[in-house]
């Protein structure tokens, strides 16, 4: 039993020590990080939402003979094209195109957020309202009479039209950061809002880990503080620290200045405006409530 007793507590160090570490610092790739792996399936890497959809459903009639004869004798009948409307643009996607179809969307008010390139829930809300409007299904999905018919209710962006400079335009708040003291942090719009019951204070540019290493979504609270402080992991310089889960804070990052969102975190939210988070790590306490969100 006293051995027992003492490999416990020894499990019990070394688990403290692992959970003290702090994590954080740029990713070396360029890219927001690898991809992750994919399976043999022929359906992975895509989401529900954006399968194809296909006449196999459980439950249906068996072909006939002679059908099945047939299928197999012609393997071009197998490979006849999906009844359904090509998606060119959809929820969950990222690139320039994207940043270009909000830049448009925002020029005919139907965004009030700056182009992030990312195709989430705000975007959606903007196709189906132009949908809507111009007798379009209304999908939230742009295919190809959807983009024809935005482009020409619209006029090609400019460059400060698809990255404005330096601040990003935040996004409405969360329902929960509007009590008390909180950083408000929105994933779809890359933005910090730091708010006092309610109230916007100061607004910042940021940038989260990449999808190997994913900054956690949800209500924190700032444990503590540290205005000098080096990755224990990476190495990697974290001036003005602010730790809300674990080894993850909102931190001034170097990198971020330097390449954008070419590159990432390692989970911890990156702030590229040095001179705006030293002014918010003055401001911020310990027990502050922190929000990350999409």
């Amino acid at each position: 039993m006293q051995r027992q007793r003492a490999i416990i507590r020894t499990l019990g160090v070394v688990t403290a020590v692992a959970l003290a570490a702090t994590a954080c610092g740029p990713q070396k790739s360029e890219s927001a990080g690898p991809a992750s792996p994919v399976s043999a399936s022929p359906t992975a890497g895509t989401s529900p939402e954006a399968s194809p959809t296909t006449d196999d459903k459980p439950g249906g009639a068996s072909p006939s003979p002679s059908a099945s004869a047939s299928a197999s004798a012609s393997p071009s009948a197998s490979a006849s094209p999906s009844p359904t409307v090509k998606q060119i643009m959809a929820n969950g996607d990222d690139s320039d195109q994207v940043r270009e179809l909000q830049a448009r969307l925002k020029q005919l008010k139907l965004m009030s957020v700056a182009p992030t390139g990312f195709y989430g829930s705000k975007t959606t809300a903007a196709v189906k309202s132009f949908q809507s409007k111009n007798g379009l299904p209304g999908t939230g999905s742009v295919d190809a009479a959807t983009w024809k018919k935005i482009q020409g209710a619209s006029k090609k962006p400019t460059a400060d039209e698809l990255r404005p400079p330096e601040v990003i335009e935040a996004d409405a708040p969360d329902p929960r950061c509007m009590q008390g003291r909180v950083m408000c942090i929105s994933k779809e719009s890359r933005t910090l809002a730091w708010m006092i019951d309610g109230k916007t204070v100061s607004t910042m540019d940021v940038r989260f880990g990449s999808e190997n290493t994913p900054t956690r979504e949800g209500v924190f609270n700032v444990g503590w503080k540290a205005k000098d402080w080096t990755s224990t992991i990476y190495h990697t310089p974290m001036p003005y620290a602010m730790f809300f889960s674990g080894g993850q804070a909102v931190h001034y990052s170097a990198d971020f200045a330097a390449r954008g969102y070419a590159g990432a975190s390692h989970g911890c939210v990156n702030v590229r405006d040095k001179g705006k988070l030293s002014a918010l790590f003055d401001q911020v306490q310990v027990g502050d409530k922190v929000v990350v969100y999409w």
